[in-house]
């Protein structure tokens, strides 16, 4: 298996839906393009972000497929895997090795709490076995608010030694914990799921950041990774703030849908629910304010999203 070299700035890319529920392929791809082109060194597909947990098992292997259909450059994309029942994660995580995809991002079979590390553990040596005859680099998804269940450091320590393990995506929003993480191995690569640690990343102390924003803010975080430019940081870091206490994932997508011209973008699965149009109004109001006429980034053609 080839060593992961994911690092940098990575969006959290959403996943559009059409008017009927199914993911929207050709607007995810079309954006994935226009991410990869303007500041994003990689993608994480299917995340939280990406509304994973929302589609079917074929719905996510037909947006996973979708990818290597539209020649994106699948070394650069990680795509999560994870799910409650373990056949699936192994299903999808076969589909992700089989395509291509550099990565697969694991979140806990989060519906039973409070289970033992040792049910952790089986769950990720289950899926590298069933996956051993083409293996693909694997990394935990530890955002305990979501999933109700973590990803424990000894857990993380052990998993590493036995399984195979590369890095972890830390949404938990837990500095200390990220730190911790990223302090088990130099070779261990930890994403902080904000764009505010692309300073620390670039002294070595991350490997970069996942981040849902970075679909608004790609432009920006790539000056910042790659010159270490404090202003750019400052603006891709109030871009975020503008969800403060608003639901991330319909607030994202409405934010792409304003920036696009293209309002098919806000549409969300259920249980989420639609950004409030008011709420939109006064996030792009701010948004415009923020970016300013001159810094604004290069809008997605609608041609390309209609595929």
């Amino acid at each position: 298996m080839t060593e992961a070299r994911l690092s940098g700035v990575i969006a959290a890319i959403a996943t559009a839906v059409d008017a009927t529920g199914e993911p929207d392929c050709a607007r995810s791809t079309a954006l994935a393009k226009f991410l990869l082109d303007h500041g994003c060194d990689a993608l994480n597909v299917l995340g939280t972000t990406g509304e994973a947990t929302s589609f079917s098992l074929e719905q996510r292997k037909r947006v996973m497929t979708a990818y290597r259909e539209k020649g994106l450059p699948l070394d650069r994309l990680m795509v999560g895997t994870g799910a409650a029942a373990m056949a699936d994660a192994v299903a999808l995580t076969r589909h992700a090795a089989e395509l291509g995809f550099a990565g697969a991002l694991l979140l806990p079979p989060f519906y039973y709490k409070g289970v033992p590390d040792e049910g952790l553990l089986a769950y990720i040596e289950a899926i590298v076995s069933a996956t051993s005859a083409k293996p693909i680099p694997l990394y935990l998804y530890h955002f305990p608010a979501q999933s109700g269940l973590p990803w424990p450091i000894p857990l993380v320590k052990r998993l590493l030694e036995t399984s195979g393990i590369v890095g972890l995506k830390d949404s938990s929003g837990d500095m200390a914990y990220a730190r911790q993480a990223a302090a088990i191995s130099p070779r261990f690569e930890v994403f902080p799921s904000t764009e505010a640690v692309l300073m620390q990343a670039r002294s070595g102390e991350f490997a970069g950041c996942i981040s849902a924003t970075a679909n608004l803010n790609a432009d920006l975080c790539a000056r910042a990774w790659r010159s270490g430019e404090g202003e750019a940081l400052g603006a891709a870091v109030r871009i975020r703030k503008l969800f403060d206490g608003k639901p991330l994932v319909p607030g994202v997508k409405a934010l792409i849908a304003h920036i696009h011209g293209d309002a098919a973008w806000a549409r969300v699965k259920p249980p989420l629910s639609a950004f409030p149009a008011g709420e939109q109004a006064m996030v792009a109001a701010a948004y415009d304010s923020l970016r300013g006429a001159p810094s604004k980034p290069p809008r997605l053609a609608a041609a390309a999203q209609a595929g």
